[in-house]
Order: C-alpha cells, then structure tokens, then sequence
C-alpha cells in the first residue's frame, strides 16, 4: 500500500476505492464552491482535496468540518444544522423520526447527487453497532433543502460546500469519511447533567464520550469498532 494511501487507512478506516456519482446540480455545486472555497482553505492554511472528518452536535444544532493537516486534522468551518427530528437519543426503530447518534462512515457511494433534498449523502444507519441492538431503519442521510425526517437537514447553501471538500477529498483518494454524530458537546458533565434526565441513555453517551475524548486527544477520528454490544476504539 502506498505511504499515503496507508496513512488515509489509518486515520479513515477500511479501504472503499472510487469517485463519488455526478450530476448536473452536483457539477454545478462544485463549480460554485470551488473557487470561494479553495480561498477560504488557504487562508487556514488547509487544501481542497485533503481528507475530511465531520462531526455532528444535535443540541448545539452544528456540523464541524475538519480537514487533515500533516499527522492530525483541523477545524475548517462549522455550519448551522437547519433542522432534525425528534429528540436527543438514538435512533432505535423505522418510522421514530429520531436522527442517529453513533460512529457512522460514508463511503463515494453514498453521495447522492439527484437527491430530492438538493444534495445528500447517507450515513449508513443502521451500522454494526445498530444491528447488534436490534435498530431497524434505512436512508438516514445529510442533506439540504432544510426539511427532516429523521436525517440532519442542513441550508442549501451549506450542504453544497460539504459536499464539495468531500467530493474533492474522494477524488484525491479518500476512501472513507468518518462522520460521528453527537447528542451534544461531550464531556463528563454534559454526559452526567443529560442522563439525570434521560437515565435510558447514560451508558450509550458515556461509550461516544470515549470516541469523543480519543479525538479531542490525538485530533485524529478514532477507528470505532463493535464488541459485546459496544463501541471499542483504537487511535
């Protein structure tokens, strides 16, 4: 495996080869984006094309885009979500309306440039550690157009700039990019304060505080795997 095809394994995940699926809006998009972005990233010292990681807060209502810098990853932007369903919490079952919480990863193959919601990629709910619980439910996605059915709704305008540092950061040859999504801003208070009320989620939120504190640790997404009906990690 070439050096920096084996750094983006490690720092991503498992190796999902190819370019993201086009269209016409999703050409367009990029067009768009391209050229205020590429001046953005260079102000912050970070490139178009460099692997991506996004993190998602459901209270704060946020979405961080961070992009690798040598060895680690650094903050580029964060963005309003514009709308989800339901509750803070995972989703369990089809039809909840709730918007997933978990260590989730979208490969090209799942940008979907024909969305009805603008653009969309999928965050493949139900992952290992939702099938090992039993969760059932398909086509959770990020998209725009500001409308939710159990997915993150984000601004046109907002999904069209992820999506283009990730379809740029595909086509550089990133195989995989991690998305964690969070109930809140994790920490062991935020943990503790949160299960006083919702006491069915203590354990759940305490498990993601440990994928949460291994990033905020080595500023490099974790690889998150699934034992015994939890979340386990390695740097």
């Amino acid at each position: 495996m070439p050096p920096l095809l084996s750094l983006v394994f490690l720092l991503t995940g498992p190796l999902h080869a190819g370019a993201p699926p086009t269209s016409a809006r999703s050409r367009a998009a990029v067009d768009r984006q391209v050229p205020p972005l590429t001046a953005a990233l260079a102000e912050a010292r970070l490139s178009l094309g460099a692997p991506v990681h996004l993190r998602i807060y459901k209270e704060e209502a946020e979405l961080e885009v961070w992009l690798r810098d040598g060895d680690s990853f650094q903050r580029f932007r964060t963005y309003p979500i514009c709308t989800f369903s339901g509750e803070l919490g995972p989703k369990q079952q089809r039809g909840d309306m709730q918007a997933p919480e978990g260590f989730y990863f979208v490969t090209p193959q799942r940008m979907n440039p024909w969305s009805q919601f603008h653009l969309s990629f999928n965050l493949g709910y139900p992952n290992a550690y939702d099938r090992s619980h039993g969760r059932t439910g398909s086509l959770l996605m990020v998209h725009g157009d500001c409308a939710s059915l159990g997915c993150y709704a984000m601004t046109d305008a907002g999904i069209e700039e992820i999506w283009t540092v990730m379809d740029a950061a595909f086509r550089a040859g990133q195989p995989f990019v991690r998305v964690h999504a969070f109930p809140f801003r994790m920490s062991a208070e935020a943990v503790s304060a949160h299960a006083a009320d919702s006491p069915e989620w203590a354990a759940f939120w305490a498990n993601l505080l440990e994928g949460a504190e291994l990033f905020e640790e080595t500023l490099r997404p974790p690889d998150a795997r699934v034992e015994g009906g939890r979340y386990v990690f390695r740097r």
